[in-house]
């Protein structure tokens, strides 16, 4: 599980629940034709976007930012210059064994390719677009919530332009004009909300990761095309070493 997010989520909402307790209660803050309006009409205006099915997965695409589970690109260059010492070792070959060791599909992948002896060509082409595919399915993801970020506060303003309009029509009586006021900025407060505290953060959170997995599927690639090429284990490592920070750049030969 991903500690960050929850304890992000936790200190925001937290923060902003307990300003509202030391202000006149929460009860004020709830008003349930503005909480239709906002979450109603951003949903709405999200599947004139995007197809149902894709809508739906916004519950998966939300949990990724929770159980997404980082791998440390180190330990995966050590394990992939330890399949290139037994390679030069033993021959390609001697990798077929080696499946029962990794957990990750694409790298498998990768590995069967290679003791298959496809072409090197074959093998970048195939895993290069499975990467550009798994890409597109995380900027989709990304687009959704995106979205939402961006249409929750534009269904708050057209929510308040409503409550301004009621409120206008009833000038004739000034003790109604304040409450209604309240009741109008409540749906520009909710959009804000949602955009804010909720959709743009797992947004974000949700590219970072796409980054580092994009990092691992690049890294893995160039592992599995010098093995297949019989590098020596060094360059191998200095390969792949070469696509992270000095600090994080560990060596198995010195």
């Amino acid at each position: 599980m991903d500690i960050a997010t929850l304890l992000g989520i936790v200190i925001a909402y937290a923060l902003v629940f307990v300003s509202l307790l030391m202000g006149p209660g929460v009860g004020v803050y709830i008003d349930i034709p503005s909480v239709l309006i906002v979450i109603g009409g951003t949903f709405g205006i999200i599947f004139m976007n995007y197809p149902m099915n894709k809508v739906f997965n916004i519950i998966a695409i939300v949990m990724k930012t929770f159980l997404f589970k980082s791998e440390d690109p180190s330990k995966l260059i050590e394990q992939l210059v330890n399949f290139a010492v037994r390679a030069r070792r033993d021959g390609i070959l001697a990798l077929e064994s080696a499946e029962g060791e990794i957990s990750d599909e694409f790298l498998k992948k990768g590995i069967r390719l290679a003791v298959d002896g496809t072409e090197p060509e074959v093998i970048k082409s195939i895993l290069e677009t499975e990467l550009s595919y798994m890409e597109e399915r995380h900027k989709e993801g990304v687009g959704i919530l995106e979205s939402i970020a961006s249409f929750a506060p534009a269904m708050g303003m057209i929510g308040t332009l409503i409550g301004l309009v009621a409120m206008l029509q009833t000038m004739s009586d000034p003790s109604s004009i304040g409450p209604a006021m309240a009741v109008a900025l409540l749906t520009t407060f909710y959009g804000a909300i949602i955009a804010n505290l909720f959709a743009a953060p797992l947004a974000g959170k949700l590219k970072t990761r796409s980054a580092e997995e994009i990092l691992l599927r690049e890294i893995m690639i160039a592992g599995i095309m010098a093995i297949q090429a019989g590098d020596n284990p060094r360059i191998v490592e200095q390969k792949l070493n070469a696509y992270l920070p000095p600090k994080m750049r560990k060596s198995q030969f010195e």
